[in-house]
């Protein structure tokens, strides 16, 4: 029998390689998106012809906080699993732009949360982030750590979709697992996101700008190992038997997971392997830390382990190499 899942963002970066492994095991996967210009559209474009490739995708342009269309998809296929990607993304628009988090993080959950009570998945998985750690110094995070101290108003909305979903599996009984991921790279990334811009910088001969002087720590996450911790979640239905360390609500089936690599890289080793991939150097602009970032951030990721058997373990230097070649072979650089 052919399973269903719902992804939404399923044209950006992580829902783009979602819906391919996805695909490639056989589901049936209905993708909605919004197609929306935060970056450059032509590159979502790309990524969702690719998908329509497949006869299992269908594709569904629509923004999530529209009032009826997730209530719709959910009465017409009945997903077994619904995985929640859509949102607007970055700490530093969060700044510029707040609204936008609003009408996409917080109504646009609210209408996947109402369109699932109505028509419960399974299983939901909705994505949350490591900035919910917020201003946490004791590192590595663990899921059981408060987390309460939001530093960007990207984070506060993500924090506050983790509290909105742990109310209705609470009030109607909805299987769900929230999954904070730490600085997710790889092919097909995001524009706006280091990586993107510092290999783009380096091809153009143009500065890169080095925040907190390169004072930084990052756990950087592979986008294949990612996706890997995401499928093998599908299967770990949150229940009544906590595994060691977990943070299973005591209320609710529900649960957070961090998706990490369990290692944090100083920033000036990622420029580094970014130097390496591209053989060239790099310029440096040493400036300030930015509003509403964090200095370092490192992931306990124990619990995706004790529960899928499995850990993202690609080395930064291997993922930022695959990066730059198709960085190379999509810019034609």
């Amino acid at each position: 029998m052919t399973r269903t899942a719902l992804v939404t963002g399923s044209a950006g970066f992580i829902g783009f390689h979602l819906c391919q492994r996805l695909l490639a095991e056989g589901w049936q996967v209905i993708g909605l998106d919004a197609m929306t210009d935060y970056y450059e559209v032509s590159l979502k474009e790309r990524r969702q012809a690719m998908l329509l490739q497949s006869p299992g995708f269908t594709a569904v342009n629509e923004r999530i906080e529209t009032p009826g269309v997730l209530h719709d998809l959910m009465d017409a296929h009945r997903p077994e699993a619904v995985i929640h990607l859509a949102a607007q993304a970055g700490v530093r628009y969060s700044i510029e732009n707040p609204e936008s988090y609003v009408e996409a993080n917080l109504v646009g959950t609210f209408r996947l949360l109402e369109a699932m009570r109505a028509f419960p998945p399974k299983h939901s998985l909705l994505a949350s982030t490591s900035s919910a750690y917020g201003a946490n110094t004791e590192m590595p995070y663990a899921e059981t750590m408060r987390a309460d101290h939001q530093m960007s108003f990207y984070a506060a909305t993500k924090k506050a979709n983790e509290a909105m979903a742990h109310s209705y599996a609470h009030l109607y009984d909805l299987p769900t697992t929230m999954f904070r991921f730490f600085t997710v790279y790889g092919p097909w990334g995001r524009p706006d996101m280091a990586l993107f811009k510092f290999t783009k910088a380096i091809f153009e001969d143009q500065p890169i700008d080095v925040y907190n002087h390169g004072d930084m720590c990052r756990d950087f996450t592979y986008v294949a190992d990612l996706v890997d911790g995401i499928v093998r979640l599908i299967e770990a239905v949150p229940g009544d038997e906590p595994v060691e360390g977990d943070s299973l609500s005591p209320v609710a089936p529900f649960r957070v997971v961090n998706i990490g690599n369990s290692n944090s890289v100083r920033l000036l080793d990622f420029i580094e392997a970014i130097e390496a991939a591209t053989g060239r150097e790099a310029q440096k602009n040493f400036m300030d830390m930015q509003p509403g970032d964090v200095p370092a951030t490192w992931a306990d990721a124990s619990l995706l382990q004790s529960l899928t058997q499995y850990k993202p373990q690609t080395p930064v230097n291997e993922g930022v190499a695959e990066f730059v070649a198709w960085y190379r072979d999509y810019y034609r650089v």
